[in-house]
């Protein structure tokens, strides 16, 4: 029997991370190991994390579509890609020995983090001035993307936005669009392939996703009305948190 304690630990982590994911991206590399902390296996934790992974883009989307931002053919096309990707990706998953994935999900953190400290030019950045040269290579970019999303998730947000950002030249508003509607898409197979295989726990992952959704919502809005600029503190803000988390600082 599961307290009320952790019913409102998950709320709050969920809240924070919800508005980091939309915002950015990264939080499923504070939810998926504090899934596992609290005594959830890999495969479980990993499970567990997609319900409020799908909650939290339906809760962004319908704020986007509140505010009258939708792109439905860009993101449905975009989307068709990253579904067997996805799929691929979370049968994988769940067949994968419990602690072979948590080291997995350490290298990827890690990993996560040295691209975002390492420099960039032109990070993050868009103009709208330009046509994107190579625009054809977004599918391959979102096949591979919906594969990993698949399997871990962890920082896919920040796979997401640097693929639409630097191939299809999109300003970061667009970009939170598209990519909450393609990893709300995808997560559907790739949750119930989760839940087929028995790999989800139901009260921590609508509790978490409680939070998610709450924290998704008010993202969008603000994401919409402030613009790039306030985007572009939340990914600064994420990156702290992530290598504050990595060094064991917290």
């Amino acid at each position: 029997m599961y307290g009320i304690k952790i019913f409102f630990l998950l709320f709050g982590i969920g809240t924070l991370t919800g508005f980091i994911n939309v915002m950015a991206g990264g939080g499923s590399s504070l939810t998926l190991p504090l899934l596992i902390f609290l005594g959830l296996e890999s495969a479980v934790a990993n499970g567990t994390n997609r319900v409020a992974i799908f909650l939290q883009n339906l809760s962004a989307l319908l704020s986007f579509r509140q505010e009258h931002m939708r792109e439905f053919k860009t993101s449905m096309k975009l989307a068709a890609f990253a579904l067997p990707g996805a799929i691929t990706g979370a049968i994988i998953a769940v067949r994968i020995d419990n602690y072979l994935f948590q080291k997995i999900l350490g290298f990827v953190i890690l990993g996560v983090m040295l691209t975002i400290i390492v420099p960039r030019k032109n990070n993050w950045h868009s103009n709208g001035e330009h046509s994107p040269v190579h625009a054809w290579l977004i599918y391959p970019a979102i096949f591979i993307i919906g594969f990993y999303g698949g399997f871990m998730q962890v920082g896919t947000g920040f796979l997401m936005m640097a693929a639409l950002s630097y191939i299809l030249h999109m300003d970061l508003v667009r970009v939170n669009l598209h990519k909450v509607t393609i990893i709300g898409i995808y997560t559907v197979p790739a949750l119930l392939i989760f839940i087929l295989s028995g790999d989800v726990n139901w009260f921590f992952g609508l509790s978490l996703a409680a939070g998610n959704a709450f924290g998704a919502w008010w993202s969008a809005k603000i994401s919409i009305k402030k613009g790039e600029k306030v985007i572009r503190l939340v990914l600064v803000i994420a990156m702290i948190i992530m290598s504050l988390k990595l060094l064991q600082i917290f």
